[in-house]
């Protein structure tokens, strides 16, 4: 039983490691650009404002894209 738990757990983990490979993830050097980018991602995204669209456009940010909704 032991080894099929096993067996799974290395399965899934592999898979897991694959999917990662086709996510673009590894196109980069960095998971973020700079502390800014980390900033962001960390705090900013749930509210982003018109300055933090600009600033992604201007350092060339990457990741899944956070839309700004004016007035929200």
């Amino acid at each position: 039983m032991k080894k099929a738990l096993g067996l799974m757990v290395v399965a899934l983990m592999l898979s897991g490691c694959g999917a990662a490979t086709q996510s673009g993830f590894f196109q980069h050097k960095t998971m973020y650009k700079d502390f800014d980018h980390m900033a962001f991602s960390w705090n900013g995204y749930k509210n982003p404002t018109a300055a933090d669209a600009q600033e992604s456009a201007a350092q060339d940010w990457w990741g899944i894209e956070v839309p700004y909704i004016p007035g929200q």
